[in-house]
């Protein structure tokens, strides 16, 4: 039997602002859409936190024994520089900058995403298609939106007639937005506008005569516009309808309200049953932002070479880091953060390590089948990570009291104990013990650590306890902690 006949998997909904009990269209089977990155620039540490935490969602699904069909998008065109669709396509501008090919800029950023993910650990998704691979697709949705007549053509360009899909729909269900608030709220409209009314928003753009981007359609030479190709992409992949539609808080509005309404037009169906959104990753208290320069790169993480870092921190650190905290928090980025959670995640994997050489009891003095379902309990939990690492945490507690001798484990809980962490550490939150990757260079270390424990011991044999010090002081130093127990001296990497 499947897992998640027996786990009660809850989900926060965006769009009912409730954790609602997971139940998939179609049993055994989920269908996922995450909005993916516009590659016109290196992918900065706040988009990575919106997909590792969609990738939590992706592994925990299929650790529940689902089949998945994870579906995120690579947005090669239409996404203009700001959201009332004004200024050039971000991806042709990078392109005229330095006077290449605005493929060469796609190129260039889809390698440094996927790079960037791949260190990360994330899984790749199912299908990952591109806006530019649709366009014939988005062409088709248009026409039926427009013989709907949901949508209207003006000098070449499509907009989506808000104001008439309101009367038999509801614009504005997804963020909240009243269709008077926006009125009231929104500038006059330019006189050089095609659009009927400032809420509109364009389906297909006619390109000015410098538009690098631009393929033929029946009303004009141009290109279509941002919210399309998520409709179009989700619907092909998964159907008109579909389980989870993910992406970062920022897009709730206008872009995921628009592809509602989209969807709603071309099928006349709602096309998604959950709604996820991932909170922001700030940084100095402020959003992370390409636009703003508030940003930091996660290579600058693992290299170090950033003026808020103190030293480098491995692609796992920085995962653990994230994952910390709910998906749905703000979560503060700072040198102290990634400190602790660089000794957290240190502490995490020792105790993994020592799971094996743990001598067996007749009994346990852990409820170790509680301690499991309870980290079940925090997963179904809308995937609550912080709570999964805490309760993972209580496991290590017992495992360093059983090491000390002042608990027991049976031999049945520690295997029990064992598959579960590595389970939860490994295939869900997607950590990489990174000591497994340089064993050979570990077992080195270790051996030159056991001859300074060696060499530390005579000397407090022989009373020179300032030498014994310095030994403990300096390996304390480079981050190595010497323990003094029962049986000797053990030590540890902080």
């Amino acid at each position: 039997m499947a897992l998640y006949n027996e786990q009660r998997l809850k989900i926060y909904n965006s769009m009912t602002g409730e954790k609602e009990i997971f139940s998939p269209l179609s049993e055994g089977y989920v269908g996922m859409y995450v909005c993916g990155p516009t590659v016109y620039s290196n992918v900065h540490l706040g988009n990575c936190r919106t997909f590792i935490s969609f990738d939590l969602v992706f592994r925990y699904l299929k650790h529940l024994g689902y089949k998945v069909r994870y579906v995120r998008n690579i947005t090669d065109a239409g996404h203009l520089e700001n959201d009332a669709e004004t200024g050039e396509d971000r991806i042709a501008k990078k392109a005229r900058l330095e006077q290449i090919e605005p493929m060469e800029v796609v190129q260039r950023y889809t390698i440094d995403f996927h790079n960037i993910l791949q260190k990360f650990n994330n899984l790749p998704p199912s299908i990952e298609p591109t806006a530019t691979g649709h366009i014939v697709e988005q062409i088709e949705t248009i026409k039926k939106i427009v013989e709907k007549g949901f949508a209207y053509e003006v000098n070449g360009s499509v907009y989506f007639d808000v104001f008439k899909f309101n009367k038999e729909h509801h614009y504005g269900k997804l963020s909240g937005r009243a269709i008077e608030d926006m009125i009231a709220n929104t500038r006059e409209l330019a006189a050089q506008s095609d659009k009927r009314n400032p809420q509109d928003f364009a389906l297909w753009k006619k390109a000015e005569p410098q538009h690098i981007m631009r393929w033929p359609s029946p009303w004009s030479d141009g290109f279509p516009g941002w919210h399309l190709e998520c409709t179009v992409m989700s619907s092909k992949y998964l159907g008109e309808e579909f389980d989870i539609h993910g992406g970062g808080m920022d897009l709730k509005f206008p872009h995921h309200e628009c592809e509602i309404a989209q969807g709603e037009a071309a099928t006349g169906k709602d096309p998604v049953k959950y709604w996820m959104h991932a909170n922001m990753l700030t940084l100095n208290g402020k959003k992370m932002a390409k636009s703003t320069g508030n940003n930091i790169l996660p290579t600058e993480i693992f290299t170090g070479d950033n003026e808020n870092l103190s030293k480098a921190f491995s692609p796992s650190v920085a995962r653990f880091f994230i994952l910390q905290a709910n998906y749905r928090s703000i979560l503060d980025f700072s040198d102290e953060a990634l400190k602790a959670s660089e000794k957290g995640f240190n502490r995490l994997l020792e105790a993994v390590r020592n799971l094996d050489l743990l001598a067996v009891s007749s009994s346990s003095s852990f409820s170790v089948e509680e301690w499991k379902q309870r980290c079940y309990d925090a997963m179904n939990d809308d995937f609550n990570s912080p709570i999964l690492i805490a309760t993972l945490f209580d496991a290590v507690k017992f495992i360093n009291s059983v090491k000390e001798g002042e608990g027991k484990i049976s031999e049945t809980d520690k295997e029990t104990v064992k598959s579960t962490m590595e389970a939860f550490i490994f295939d869900v939150l997607g950590l990489v013990d990174t000591t497994v990757e340089n064993t050979d260079q570990t077992e080195k270390l270790s051996g030159a650590v056991d001859i300074l424990i060696k060499l530390r011991a005579q000397a407090r044999e022989n009373k020179d306890f300032a030498t014994s010090d310095q030994i403990r002081d300096q390996l304390l130093s480079i981050g190595i902690q010497l323990k003094d127990g029962k049986e000797g001296t053990a030590f540890s990497f902080e």
